[in-house]
């Protein structure tokens, strides 16, 4: 992203003088002279030459900051802090110390998302997997949570704790190898090796890449799950790791009890080590959440606004903090430096909230939601197939609509495409009664709850 905004350097700063009408000689003097030295953490770094522009530091900061800021999103289409520096300062410390994060993330492209332990909102919602993934970065020898397995709906921070994880360990300790992935860039890296099966090169260096690092990390295990060449590969992998010692780290939206189509082999080793709920944030968390953003951001929204978003958006932080960023923009691009008042914010956010209206959940997008979570197609899910890994899932969905739809049982019946309502009532009363007695099945209405609210 530095290289982006340095390749086009010219062009922002030419858009910034053309745009706010800075005068020939300012823009020699302040604007020119201006040097791009590092991006880290969403923060671009920019040199102020005070041998030559003088001690204008604040002048700088104040005037041309925000300016700066757009011209680049205009530019770039990136949203940025900035920071500016004095190039004596550089010199005096050295320009690895405005770098080494440069380098690591062009090493670890997936590092430039910025996610690191600092950055982390701790709670009571998920202060347990905070705590085990701190463990985990600072002794990555196997020996402490092995493998942690973290799990739960989206945007609640699963990812964010397994690049902190990495970064920690890439910062802290260098002398091990870290790879980070998702399951979808692992199938597909599967899928390209076995193309051709002749190709055993492309097999074992597949292999070489995955099983030679001491911490592996890989997010969102349940899309592997029931794809049975890329499961197999990854449960092989996931053993000769397992055997040597090695640490790994596994998310997933859902716990291992739950993942219907894993061989109990790997349910038994999946949990052998530390499995871990994260729940949404409360909304204390998800003022603190917003607040935290505040300290990066040139734009302050008052604590009306921020109590309005946290408030609204309770089960995801990635949209919560969709909505406070689109708050922001709004500021830059329509209120024209004047305060943002809990009107402008609730204008920006329309279509992010709508503070009137309940959350409608159908029928429809109970039978959704449950075939996805069983890896089912709904046509499945709707047919006259009785074994247990269709009929358990459709009784669900019966319970579920009866608990959260305001349907009869006989349209309950006709959208599950059910002859009569006996069917409905016969599979309702047995989820009811095996709840009590089923933990597992308990377990997997809580998760189901859980998505079908986070929408």
């Amino acid at each position: 992203m530095k290289n982006e905004i340095k390749n086009k350097w010219s062009e922002i700063i030419t858009y910034l003088r053309d745009e706010y009408l800075i005068n020939g000689v300012l823009f020699r003097t302040w604007i020119e002279p201006l040097t791009v030295v590092s991006f880290q953490n969403n923060t671009l770094v920019i040199a102020i030459d005070k041998t030559t522009q003088g001690d204008i530091m604040n002048l700088i900061e104040q005037r041309y900051k925000i300016p700066l800021q757009v011209s680049i999103e205009v530019i770039t289409e990136m949203q940025v802090d900035i920071r500016f520096v004095y190039k004596n300062e550089i010199e005096e410390k050295g320009v690895s110390s405005y770098d080494k994060g440069n380098l690591l993330e062009e090493k670890y492209p997936f590092l430039k998302m910025g996610h690191s332990f600092d950055t982390f909102v701790v709670s009571g919602s998920n202060n347990i997997a905070y705590a085990a993934a701190v463990a985990v970065a600072e002794n990555p020898d196997g020996q402490m949570y092995n493998p942690l397995f973290f799990y739960s709906g989206p945007g609640l921070g699963k990812t964010h704790l397994m690049h902190s994880i990495a970064r920690y360990i890439l910062e802290n300790h260098p002398e091990y190898s870290v790879m980070y992935t998702t399951s979808e860039d692992f199938m597909n890296n599967v899928v390209e090796a076995i193309r051709n099966k002749q190709d055993t090169v492309a097999v074992s260096n597949l292999r070489k890449n995955y099983r030679n690092v001491d911490v592996l990390l890989i997010d969102d295990i349940q899309f592997i799950i029931g794809k049975d060449t890329t499961q197999i590969e990854f449960f092989n992998t996931f053993e000769a790791l397992y055997q040597s010692g090695k640490q790994l780290v596994i998310s997933s939206d859902r716990p291992p009890s739950q993942m219907e189509h894993l061989d109990m082999r790997y349910r038994s080793r999946f949990n052998s080590g530390m499995t871990i709920d994260i729940q949404p944030p409360d909304y204390e968390t998800s003022m603190a959440i917003l607040r935290n953003k505040q300290e990066n951001s040139d734009i302050h929204l008052n604590d009306e606004i921020l109590s309005y978003i946290a408030t609204n958006i309770k089960s995801n932080i990635r949209i919560l903090e969709g909505a406070y960023n689109k708050i922001l923009l709004f500021a830059r691009f329509t209120n024209q430096g004047q305060e943002i008042t809990l009107s402008m914010a609730e204008e920006a956010l329309k279509d992010f909230i709508s503070p009137n209206e309940n959350l409608v959940i159908t029928a429809e997008y109970i039978i959704d939601i449950v075939a996805d979570h069983f890896n089912l197609d709904r046509d499945s899910l709707l047919s006259e197939k009785r074994t247990k890994a269709i009929t358990v899932p459709r009784q669900i969905c019966m319970y579920l609509c009866d608990e959260l739809t305001n349907l009869t049982l006989n349209e309950i019946a006709t959208k599950l495409k059910r002859q009569n309502h006996s069917t409905v009532i016969h599979g309702i009363n047995k989820i009811r009664k095996d709840i009590l007695v089923d933990k597992e099945l308990e377990n997997t209405i809580q998760v189901l709850n859980k998505k079908l609210n986070s929408q």
